[in-house]
C-alpha cells in the first residue's frame, strides 16, 4: 500500500467515526481506525500521541496533521483533509 493510499485509508477510518456525530471520543478513533485491516500497525502510534477526549472531525484531522508534520510525513505520506468548520482541535474544546 502506498503512503497516499494509507493517508486516503485512514481518512476513510476517521470519517466512519464521525458518521452522524460532531464529536467523537478518541478511542473511538482508534477503535475505527484499527478496523481497517489495511491500515499499517504503526500509523496507530500517530494516534497515541493525541491526547485523550473529544474531538470534532476537524479537530482530529488537525491533530493527526500535526503528528504527520512532526515526524517530517508530510511530504511521503500528505496531509489529512480538513473539513470546514470548527478551528479547535483540542479535546474537549
Amino acid at each position: 500500500m502506498t503512503d497516499h493510499a494509507v493517508r486516503d485509508e485512514l481518512q476513510q477510518a476517521i470519517d466512519e467515526a464521525f458518521r452522524g456525530r460532531d464529536r467523537v471520543a478518541m478511542r473511538e478513533v482508534y477503535s475505527a481506525v484499527s478496523e481497517h485491516v489495511n491500515l499499517p500497525a504503526d500509523l496507530l502510534t500517530h494516534l497515541n500521541e493525541l491526547p485523550e477526549g473529544d474531538y470534532s472531525r476537524q479537530g482530529i484531522a488537525r491533530a493527526i496533521n500535526e503528528v504527520i508534520t512532526r515526524r517530517g510525513e508530510q511530504d511521503s505520506l500528505g496531509l489529512l483533509d480538513v473539513p470546514a468548520g470548527s478551528e479547535s482541535s483540542e479535546p474537549g474544546a
